[in-house]
């Protein structure tokens, strides 16, 4: 078993993401019986995504044990599932106010499978730098389009409940700021020379608190609120 000192604020991190992506795992787990069957596929992506990112985190703690440092494909592992995860989960909410095309789906999973691959051939120097940021900037204000201005937006603006338009407002913020903190890392660590010593680990981690932790919590108690808004009209 590792053991590290108080002063590792780093390795504390890592711990308190893994247990609380853990918690948050077993919260969405049993939620999907709080819920109608309509919500209940939502909630159960955001818990596989959580528990996907228990899994990364998990090795990435071992790698900072192994050697005070984290190798960038751990981070970008588990962005690559748990992010489509949480795109899918953001598109079958919406659609429970209305019908969404087959063609969005794939389009919104292809886009965000996309943005976390080139990001990586950019850090992993297999790709230019500059031309990988941009070409992740450019599919993450695609996402952000389509959650903003398309046709996801329109179906949760025309539905008749105000607690699938708040969640869904939330989420949206959480997808803009959130996520944002993921290409902001790729920019320090391309273009200011930025070296992980174990900070850049600690902001990820803190991020993995709103990205997957208060992603999926918003997810349920939308779902929540939502089924017993349906079951009360």
């Amino acid at each position: 078993m590792a053991v590290y000192q108080t002063t590792d604020l780093t390795a504390a991190s890592f711990s308190a993401d893994l247990f609380g992506l853990a918690a948050t795992t077993v919260l969405l787990l049993i939620g999907t019986a709080w819920v109608s069957r309509s919500w209940r596929l939502p909630v159960a992506l955001c818990a596989i995504a959580a528990l996907v990112g228990v899994g990364s985190v998990h090795e990435a703690r071992e790698a900072w044990f192994a050697g005070q440092g984290v190798p960038v494909v751990y981070h970008y592992v588990g962005w690559a599932v748990s992010m489509p995860l949480q795109v899918m989960a953001l598109f079958f909410l919406a659609g429970t106010a209305g019908k969404l095309s087959a063609g969005l789906f794939w389009r919104l999973i292809v886009v965000s499978v996309l943005m976390v691959f080139v990001r990586y051939l950019g850090e992993a120097a297999f790709m230019h730098p500059t031309l990988a940021f941009l070409i992740g900037l450019v599919f993450w204000l695609y996402l952000l389009g389509e959650f903003y201005f398309g046709r996801m937006d329109d179906v949760v603006r025309a539905s008749t409940g105000d607690t699938l338009r708040r969640g869904y407002f939330w989420l949206r913020l959480i997808v803009t700021i959130g996520w944002a903190i993921y290409p902001l890392g790729n920019f320090l660590t391309a273009f200011a020379g930025m070296t992980d010593d174990g900070s850049l680990s600690v902001a990820y981690n803190v991020a993995d608190i709103l990205n997957r932790m208060a992603f999926g919590i918003a997810v349920l108690s939308t779902a929540i609120l939502a089924s017993e808004e349906k079951a009360g009209a």
